[in-house]
């Protein structure tokens, strides 16, 4: 992924690569210059991977839509993900339903997308 110049989407829905891989991830999309769809719903994604994938989507510039549903993500990486929503400036789709952000997490986001212009 991080010399990929074609591919534009990529399904990894389900496919639970554990932390490692959540980490190549998420370095291969600080790099990457091509991909603008990435699902990784269903993969059992916790708070320390989902937190590597929101500090990539801060210097992502390709990402449009991102689809974490289905996870086990927590509130201190929603958390996180609000604070790359902040200065992500060109995701347009977040799915992050059915994972334990919980009440506070969803806040985050919800004020994130405040001040998010994309």
């Amino acid at each position: 992924l991080k010399e990929n110049k074609t591919l534009t989407e990529l399904d990894l829905s389900g496919c639970k690569f554990g932390l490692e891989g959540e980490k190549e991830i998420a370095n291969a999309l600080k790099e990457n210059k091509a991909l603008t769809e990435l699902d990784l719903g269903g993969n059992k994604i916790e708070s320390e991977g989902a937190k590597e994938i929101a500090y990539a989507l801060k210097v992502n510039k390709t990402l449009t839509k991102l689809n974490l549903d289905q996870n086990l993500i927590g509130e201190e990486a929603a958390r996180e993900i609000a604070n790359a929503l902040k200065k992500n400036e060109t995701l347009t789709e977040l799915t992050v339903d059915s994972n334990r952000i919980g009440p506070d997490g969803a806040t985050e986001i919800a004020n994130a997308l405040k001040v998010n212009k994309t």
